[in-house]
């Protein structure tokens, strides 16, 4: 494959990851394993990906202003949580194996597919204090997976936000997008101190991330909330079992 065209290919792919990413924070249904699929080492796949994410928080956050526009509040108690919790998860990265986590990230994924699925009245009402409590702590535990292995580390979030927040769907989804770029910002410097990164290749990857992240907001304004949540909910179960298959 030549370099146009290996380019070009990354290009298409990032949309894709963007748009899937910036929607129901999946991207790893579609970047991965796609780079993988391209002859990349998985090191070198997890690193290109995690850096080209970047550009996806940095478009859908500018394609959310509205949204984020109300989510001030949250904001102020999520940012600091999660990017402490991925300074955390990187340094974890070099004292926990990775089969580690790669045995109960399918459980996670799994529980977080269930609770997007659940219908809100069911799933929130009026929580109480301890249950918004765990949520938070679920929020820093997030942000450590994020900060070490952090693959569909945006749907367990998503699902997290859904008890915290009682804001719509498009809100919390766009709080969420503007969260995990910065925690893959913080991953990507340390990934940078850690390990090679091909920067030749993040850059078409991330032009297609860029892309997707600011296609992506605009599809969840005119996406049925109920729909979208569905459409997340049954990739992620897809995705936990595919998750199980690997680990197990």
């Amino acid at each position: 494959m030549s370099f146009i065209q290996l380019s070009l290919t990354l290009i298409l792919i990032g949309v894709a990851a963007g748009i899937v990413s910036t929607v129901g924070g999946l991207a790893s249904l579609v970047s991965y394993p796609a780079l993988l699929a391209l002859g990349l080492p998985p090191v070198t796949a997890n690193v290109t990906n995690t850096a080209g994410l970047i550009f996806t928080g940095v478009g859908a956050s500018l394609a959310s202003r509205k949204e984020l526009k109300h989510q001030k509040r949250e904001l102020i108690t999520l940012l600091p949580l999660t990017l402490i919790g991925c300074i955390v998860g990187d340094l974890l990265l070099f004292k926990i194996p990775a089969e580690t986590f790669q045995k109960i990230v399918p459980f996670f994924i799994l529980s977080a597919g269930i609770l997007i699925l659940l219908p809100r009245h069911l799933q929130v009402g009026q929580p109480a204090k301890w249950q918004v409590s765990l949520a938070w702590l679920g929020v820093f535990l997030v942000g450590v997976y994020s900060g070490y292995f952090g693959a569909a580390s945006g749907v367990l979030m998503l699902s997290l936000l859904s008890v915290i927040s009682q804001a719509p769907f498009q809100e919390y989804n766009a709080t969420k997008n503007l969260t995990m770029g910065l925690a893959n910002c913080i991953a990507t410097l340390v990934y940078a101190l850690q390990t090679t990164i091909n920067w030749g290749l993040v850059l078409p990857l991330g032009i297609g991330f860029l892309i997707g992240g600011l296609i992506g907001p605009i599809i969840v304004r005119l996406l049925p909330e109920r729909l979208t949540k569905i459409g997340i909910g049954i990739a992620a179960l897809g995705l936990a079992v595919s998750l199980f298959m690997q680990a197990y």
